[in-house]
């Protein structure tokens, strides 16, 4: 399964990006570089998205915009691309 959230990626000004995600709840990342960011926004979202798969009645919310997303002078937005496979348990 594919899924692609846009996140928005802050400069921070004591250094470093900070990645976080309108539509995954309490879902945030950070990094020194942009390259780190990204990286940690990518296993952050696919951490989010397995814990919610894992529920009973999994919610996974639509993908917003990105003309609906506020942004302040130093944010910009990337599309994360999780690949998440399903998988069962081992049969014996």
């Amino acid at each position: 399964m594919r899924f692609i959230y846009p996140a928005v990626i802050a400069e921070q000004p004591q250094g470093g990006f900070r990645a976080s995600f309108p539509d995954l709840m309490m879902c945030e990342a950070e990094g020194e570089t942009m390259v780190e960011v990204l990286r940690n926004a990518t296993a952050a979202a696919y951490d989010w998205i397995d814990l919610e798969l894992q529920e009973e009645e999994p919610d996974l919310p639509p993908a917003s915009d990105h003309a609906d997303i506020a942004l302040l002078e130093n944010e910009c937005i990337r599309d994360i691309l999780v690949i998440y496979r399903m998988h069962q348990g081992w049969d014996e």
